[in-house]
């Protein structure tokens, strides 16, 4: 498994934020029982960074916590039976790993939205990072039953690793 963490801003964060990435991309990958090495990256960034990529990508003129980027397409959510028909376009040809896709997260809105909900910041993290895995294997909540499916897997993908809402 690779994931590559870089922080793209100004701001320091607990070197243990690294290890909460990593373990919730873990564990995110294991419970979708994804059956694969994967490579996964993941930029941090400040509210400006991920201002500019929001709009560029997304054409939303504001900042946000997280963005994912998937690099595969799903006819349904986590379904990854067509991946072999096409190694040339989902496994990185060198490490053979699939090629999951890209998380960015703004560290600003990590430190706002942890006092805003009353939680730690490494709670808030390991928040947005399982939020993100979800999207990168294909689910949304765009409607309340795709919102309803996405909150109750990750929250079992939290409450496996032990973070939940009263996380210190």
């Amino acid at each position: 498994m690779s994931i590559s963490i870089i922080n793209e801003s100004d701001i320091e964060y607990p070197k243990e934020f690294d290890e909460i990435i990593e373990s919730v991309i873990e564990a995110s990958i294991d419970y979708m029982k994804c059956p694969y090495e994967c490579e996964v990256s993941v930029t941090l960034t400040d509210n400006e960074g991920i201002h500019e990529i929001n709009m560029s990508e997304r054409s939303i003129d504001s900042p946000t916590d997280v963005l994912s980027f998937p690099m595969l397409d799903f006819d349904s959510p986590g379904d990854l039976s067509y991946v072999e028909k096409y190694p040339q376009d989902y496994f990185n040809p060198e490490s053979g790993e699939l090629l999951l896709g890209d998380i960015v997260i703004s560290l600003e809105k990590v430190a706002t939205q942890a006092e805003e909900y009353g939680h730690s910041q490494k709670r808030e993290i390991a928040f947005l990072v399982a939020h993100s895995c979800l999207h990168l294997f294909g689910y949304d909540h765009i409607d309340d039953a795709e919102r309803e499916e996405m909150e109750e897997l990750q929250n079992n993908i939290l409450n496996m690793k032990g973070y939940t809402r009263d996380y210190e």
